[in-house]
């Protein structure tokens, strides 16, 4: 594929659909009289002041917007508002919130980064956050989220935090340099076997003659036992009932399969304890054929490798089987992308602000401001189909900024980044209506085990050791054998898995 000039992006009218269906259902503020002019009828009322709002939210791009980005500007004008915004990046966020809450230093909306954080559960559960059950049928956008994410993401049967709603398919999962494919005459991996093949191939031939060439930089490495497993996270559904994959042997597979991936150099000797940053850097390098990223984000690497070679070419895989003639398996999200909480000392007048705020950015002009930016600044309208501009790259405009702040389960949101050529974003939303067709979820979504609440962080704490230790061969596959037999002999870590299928068995009940 040869990289077309920036500017070109042409959006599909695909996303001037999404764009107006969700306009369709959103509320949009009434236009001001010219000139600040007095309406013709009543007497003149002074503006309101503006509601200030202090947010801490997160961003997965090099540079955060700044207090002066003409988005956020623009977001003040709109909903009269004036924002602190506190930008935290993702690698870090989960930890920083624990922190804040942890002190009571809470801004008046909170980005937690999913409903089953214990400390939030425990505040929830303490009096310190708004049920904003009765309100959200006032707000049409925060209304329209889907049914099933506003129930996966109750406390006590009641609703404490707004889902950042994201799209259930298309998202994260392996991305491969085809160039290289094409240059070595391999096919498209099907299963982990045949990754296996390419990785080594990709080590052994350094396809871009980089030193050290690696095949997979191990960023969302967890999709290596979603595969093996064929579920995310630790739980599947088997006969009606959730099954902990951690304890089975397929998660054994994975670990073998890792192990073999470590030994031999296919993945960095270093994986433990890289940065974000340092995954970018193998796969934007050209020392590294395959990563894990959604398309969007991935599209924007590219950008930036292109500067030095127009003929690389990253590609999204579809699926993967874990073993020749398996099932393909592809990970589906969350329907979410964490939650966002209002605290208790929010006065309620303020606290339905708020939320105005939050469901202007989730549908409608809002919602275009929140993933595209400003009309005629950061991307034109022609023929009813958005084109974008360098601009919105400068200004940090879309997903990995605004759009982690509000609802945003348009259909492309993973597929579409600023100065994207319409063939890619064609291909993108291909992969994505594939990968639907056949993604598997976490059944587990939302569901809590109050022993898992009190006992889990550590338990967690202790698989994912023992995990590294035997991929990284610091302890024997007869080790970790032994760790799984201790697990099934726990009584506490049973009970996680008896009070889980409580909790799931009552969700059916409630279908």
């Amino acid at each position: 594929m040869k990289h077309m000039p920036k500017a070109l992006l042409v959006l599909s009218t695909m996303v001037a659909f999404s764009s107006l269906a969700a306009a369709c259902s959103s509320s949009t503020p009434s236009a001001p009289a010219k000139d600040g002019a007095a309406p013709a009828t009543g007497e003149a009322k002074a503006p309101a002041k503006p509601t200030e709002i202090r947010v801490i939210s997160d961003f997965t791009i090099a540079q955060p917007p700044g207090a002066d980005n003409p988005v956020q500007k623009e977001f003040e004008k709109r909903t009269n508002t004036k924002l602190t915004v506190q930008w935290i990046p993702g690698a870090d966020y989960a930890d920083r919130v624990n922190v804040a809450l942890a002190a009571g230093d809470i801004p008046d909306l909170i980005k937690i980064p999913s409903i089953t954080t214990p400390l939030f559960r425990q505040m929830v559960k303490q009096g310190a956050f708004w049920d904003i059950t009765p309100y959200i049928k006032d707000y049409p956008n925060l209304a329209a989220i889907k049914a099933q994410t506003w129930q996966n993401t109750k406390i006590d049967g009641k609703n404490f935090a707004v889902p950042a709603g994201r799209p259930l398919d298309g998202g994260g999962f392996f991305d491969i340099r085809k160039d290289w494919l094409d240059k070595l005459g391999l096919k498209m991996p099907t299963n982990m076997d045949e990754l296996y093949t390419v990785m080594k191939a990709f080590k052994d031939n350094a396809p871009d003659g980089m030193k050290d060439t690696i095949g997979y930089t191990m960023r969302g490495a967890g999709v290596i036992d979603e595969v093996f497993l064929g579920t995310v996270g630790k739980w599947k559904a088997v006969d009606g009932k959730l099954v902990n994959m951690y304890l089975e042997p397929e998660m054994r597979e994975s670990i073998v399969y890792q192990r073999k991936l470590f030994q031999e150099g296919l993945i960095p000797q270093d994986f433990p304890v890289l940065k974000e940053n340092q995954y970018w850097e193998l796969a934007t390098s050209g020392r590294a054929g395959i990563t894990n990223e959604t398309p969007e984000a991935l599209f924007r690497y590219t950008m930036d490798q292109w500067k030095k070679n127009p003929k690389v070419e990253w590609t999204p895989m579809v699926s993967l089987a874990a073993k020749p003639g398996g099932k393909p398996y592809v990970s589906q999200g969350t329907g979410m992308n964490g939650v966002l909480a209002i605290p208790k000392s929010v006065p309620e007048d303020k606290m339905k602000a708020i939320l105005k705020f939050v469901n202007y950015g989730s549908g409608g002009d809002g919602l275009d401001l929140t993933l595209y930016g400003i009309k005629d600044v950061h991307y034109t309208v022609t023929d009813g189909i958005k084109v974008s501009n360098d601009k919105a790259v400068a200004d940090s405009v879309g997903t990995a900024t605004w759009g982690k702040m509000f609802s945003t389960p348009v259909v492309d949101l993973w597929q579409y980044a600023a100065g994207m050529p319409k063939e890619i974003y064609q291909r993108n939303m291909k992969i994505a209506e594939d990968r639907s067709k056949i993604s598997v979820g976490d059944p587990a979504i939302g569901l809590v085990s109050n022993t898992e609440l009190k006992m889990g962080a550590d338990y967690t704490k202790k698989f994912s050791d023992m995990k590294t230790q035997a991929i990284i061969g610091k302890i024997s596959m007869d080790d970790w054998d032994k760790f799984i037999d201790s697990l099934k002999k726990d009584p506490n870590y049973q009970k996680i898995i008896e009070e889980i299928n409580v909790e799931y068995k009552n969700r059916l009940a409630q279908k």
